[in-house]
């Protein structure tokens, strides 16, 4: 009889979230320090844009500050496309939409749609790399297949003074 209360009492608890950080260094002193939370059910899965409950992007350029994206600022136009495989930590990198293999957060595959002002990240078949203000920033490209640090907690992944914070990202204007 206990057991099947206990049984009961954890089915009908709310699912608990998981958030990790993660970190994006791309070329030429461009960087990205993010967060990604997602319900503690999901933890063997694949967890896409449908899933996440919270995930926010902040861009900087050695300790510039460029933008930041969150799902607070998504709206239906928005492009955000996510693969997280939450049991290995790693987002599906390389770039092709049809393997699962493509991020899209606030940038099309052209990484020119994130707004003015806005910031975004595209992880396509050519390159990883960001949107400043509607722009793409080629000097920022790395190759396709380039894993992300991801922190298993809300640590800093990047190994440096951590710029912004969770659970959202900071503005520090120069």
């Amino acid at each position: 009889m206990i057991r099947a209360a206990a049984l009961v009492l954890a089915l009908a608890s709310p699912a608990q979230a998981v958030t990790h950080s993660f970190c994006w260094l791309g070329a030429n002193g461009y960087r990205i320090e993010g967060y990604i939370s997602y319900p503690d059910t999901l933890a063997d899965s694949i967890v896409t844009e449908d899933d996440v409950d919270g995930f926010g992007i902040t861009g900087w350029l050695e300790d510039v500050w460029l933008g930041e994206w969150s799902l607070k600022d998504r709206t239906p136009e928005t492009s955000f496309t996510l693969r997280f495989d939450a049991r290995a930590l790693a987002f599906a990198m390389g770039g092709y939409p049809a393997e699962g293999t493509y991020q899209e957060w606030n940038a099309n595959g052209f990484a020119d749609d994130c707004g003015n002002p806005g910031f975004g990240f595209n992880g396509g078949n050519r390159a990883q790399d960001v949107c400043v203000n509607g722009q793409f920033i080629e000097e920022s490209g790395i190759s396709p297949d380039t894993p992300l640090a991801i922190s298993p907690d809300a640590s800093n992944p990047c190994g440096i003074l951590p710029m912004s914070g969770l659970p959202g990202p900071r503005k520090t204007h120069s």
